[in-house]
């Protein structure tokens, strides 16, 4: 089954801690372009939202205060947020350390607060109960790719899609693994293509197939450049 959405504790929270909250996601988007989480999707073959919001596509007055520009939260901000959050579901992990759906839930909000080292040690943990959770592998993997180690990511992609051949999530995030982090525009075509036959009504098809023509532009680009 694919690791649900965080549990929300904003009832608790400051207007200034869920504006905070509510960047993250721009932020985190904007590391490396079109990301996807694989427990974004109610369905483990294609995401009901494929892609990261970036900066560029947030309104005006989410990135803006009434007076001028606002501040972007530091680290030790969004550590501080993912820990009063995960509270309830660490308390729970307490009473039942090998609830899969629970350890998953708290490493998608480290993941979403960019502490992806925590994130991935909650991840190993939910896939140590249910190995086969391609979306949750797809989670760790894509953790993996924001710590800039596109070798584990694409370890964890290919793994997921073992699991499930049709997680279009996973294939899509290979090929940016490929493409972005390893330099093989070829290998990341290849994923691509793949990806729109066996999964063709992926949601994000248009921005794939946009894709796949800018990674063909650099096809004799050799592997490890960038």
């Amino acid at each position: 089954m694919a690791s649900t959405n965080e549990t929300h504790t904003a009832q608790n929270w400051t207007s200034t801690q869920a504006y905070i909250m509510a960047v993250i996601c721009l932020i985190v988007g904007s590391a490396v372009g079109y990301l996807v989480r694989g427990s974004q999707s109610a369905s483990t073959n294609t995401p009901t939202s494929a892609t990261m919001a970036t900066p560029a596509q947030a309104p005006a007055d989410s990135m803006h205060g009434g007076g001028g520009a606002s501040q972007m939260p530091t680290p030790e901000q969004l550590k501080a947020m993912a820990d009063q959050q995960a509270a309830p579901l660490l308390a729970k992990l307490k009473q039942t350390p090998d609830d899969a759906e629970t350890l998953a839930q708290t490493g998608n909000l480290y993941y979403d607060a960019q502490q992806f080292n925590t994130a991935v040690g909650y991840y190993n943990r939910a896939l140590t109960v249910d190995p086969k959770n391609a979306a949750v592998r797809t989670d760790m993997g894509t953790a993996y790719l924001y710590l800039n180690d596109p070798d584990r990511a694409i370890q964890e992609f290919q793994n997921a899609l073992k699991d499930n051949p049709k997680h279009g999530q996973a294939m899509f995030n290979l090929g940016l693994a490929q493409w972005r982090g390893k330099g093989d525009a070829p290998a990341a075509v290849a994923t691509w293509e793949k990806l729109l036959k066996t999964v063709p009504d992926f949601p994000e098809r248009a921005n794939v197939e946009q894709m796949i023509a800018q990674a063909k532009k650099h096809l004799n680009m050799k592997p490890g450049q960038k």
